[in-house]
């Protein structure tokens, strides 16, 4: 899709499309997060993208539209992945407050708020093995893309492949949260399985340009 602007429509979408992709992956995060987690990781995720696609809210200002689905995803999954993915949503929505379109610049500012709002909510920083992993490489790149004028579509492209390395890269770190922080050996040489929901959020929008 060839637009240098997301519009509401776009958005919405996009969070259509979010619901899908989460719904789809659900047993993969399932089986993922249960070697060494809580295996509830699809089912959070899948819960907290279809309340947000079944309830989105016709709101002309963008950055609303993205902290009541914050709020809706955070009330219907409010286990720590969905409060943190809440959290993100709603911060990312309030650095775009009041925008009625979306370009590079205004996507390269939310993905950063967004990842900042995680990092404090969740006390987590690039390297202990968290969603942060994948999402904060995909927001510099968003950044640097924004800064040197490229396409929303150039720029999520390389924000995915910045993502997929940065999910990659948590085989080799040290988990500092959760159970794998209490099985460092055993998790070594496993992904992050918040990490490839970080890569899944990402991919949604790139897909959304192809």
């Amino acid at each position: 899709m060839a637009c240098e602007k997301l519009l509401l429509s776009d958005i919405k979408n996009i969070f259509g499309l979010l619901k899908e992709v989460m719904v789809s992956n659900k047993d993969r995060l399932i089986e993922i997060d249960g070697i060494m987690g809580d295996g509830d990781l699809g089912l959070t995720m899948a819960a907290a993208f279809g309340a947000a696609a079944d309830e989105f809210p016709e709101e002309t200002d963008l950055g609303k539209v993205f902290i009541k689905a914050g709020m809706v995803m955070a009330k219907a999954a409010p286990s720590t992945m969905g409060t943190l993915m809440g959290t993100g949503f709603m911060r990312g929505g309030k650095a775009v407050k009041e925008k009625t379109e979306l370009g590079i610049e205004e996507m390269a500012q939310f993905w950063r708020a967004f990842v900042e709002g995680m990092e404090e909510r969740g006390k987590a920083k690039p390297g202990d093995k968290t969603i942060i992993d994948s999402l904060d490489p995909a927001a510099s790149v968003l950044e640097k893309a924004a800064a040197e004028g490229k396409s929303l579509k150039a720029g999520f492209a390389e924000a995915l492949s910045a993502a997929e390395a940065g999910m990659e890269n948590t085989r080799t770190m040290e988990a500092q949260f959760g159970r794998l922080a209490y099985n460092q050996e055993k998790a070594k040489t496993l992904i992050d399985p918040g990490s490839e929901v970080g890569v899944l959020l990402i991919k949604t929008f790139a897909d959304y340009f192809v």
